[in-house]
C-alpha cells in the first residue's frame, strides 16, 4: 500500500490556532510561532487565532480550553513549555484537557527529532491529544522542533489528501457516541 499525498483528492483547509508558550519571547521575536503560522498558511490552512503566553499553567489551560470550546477551531498547535525545567508547564496544563491522547504522535515526533538532534530528543515531552473534537499538538519551543513536528508529522496528518488515512477525514466522526 502506498502512502503520501494523493493529488487526485480535494484539499480541505481547517482552522488552526497557534500558541507560543515562553517567558522570554515577545510578538517581535516569536520565531517559532512565526514559523508555525507561515507553514500553516503555506499548507493551505487558515490561522484561526494566535496567542503568546508566559509559562503559567492556569493561563495556558484557559487559552487552550477557550479554543477547544470554540467550534470554529479545528486544531491547536503549541510551541514551548514541553521541556524538563521547572518552568515548563505546557504538558501539565494541556494533558488534563484531553479526552484521548494520541500516543503515536509522541513516538513519531521523537523518531523524527532523533534524526535531527540525536539523544537530546529525550528532553522533550512533545504530545498530542483530542478534546471536544479538536486536535491538540504540543511541540517544543525551538525552531528545529517546530520544523520537525510540522513538516514531518503534523502537516501530512492534517492534509485531507494524505493516504492511507489522515485526521481531517476523522473530523466528522470525532464526537460519535
Amino acid at each position: 500500500m502506498s502512502f503520501g499525498i494523493d493529488e487526485s483528492r480535494a484539499f480541505t483547509p481547517i482552522n488552526i490556532a497557534v500558541l507560543t508558550v515562553s517567558d522570554t519571547r515577545t510578538s517581535d521575536n516569536d520565531t517559532s510561532g512565526d514559523l508555525l503560522v507561515s507553514r500553516i498558511k503555506d499548507a493551505g490552512h487558515n490561522l484561526g487565532d494566535r496567542a503568546l503566553l508566559r509559562d503559567d499553567k492556569k493561563a495556558i489551560q484557559a487559552k487552550v480550553k477557550s479554543w477547544i470550546d470554540d467550534p470554529s477551531i479545528d486544531a491547536v498547535v503549541s510551541t514551548g513549555g514541553t521541556g524538563l525545567t521547572g518552568r515548563d508547564v505546557t504538558v501539565e496544563a494541556v494533558r488534563p484537557l484531553f479526552e484521548k491522547e494520541i500516543d503515536g504522535f509522541s513516538v513519531v515526533f521523537h523518531m523524527v527529532s532523533f534524526e535531527t538532534v540525536g539523544l537530546s530528543t529525550l528532553q522533550s515531552r512533545a504530545m498530542a491529544g483530542l478534546a471536544n473534537s479538536t486536535f491538540i499538538f504540543c511541540l517544543p519551543g525551538s525552531n528545529g522542533a517546530v520544523k520537525d513536528g510540522w513538516d514531518k508529522v503534523i502537516k501530512a496528518q492534517l492534509d485531507s489528501r494524505h493516504r492511507p488515512c489522515n485526521m481531517v477525514e476523522l473530523m466528522p466522526r470525532l464526537d460519535e457516541r
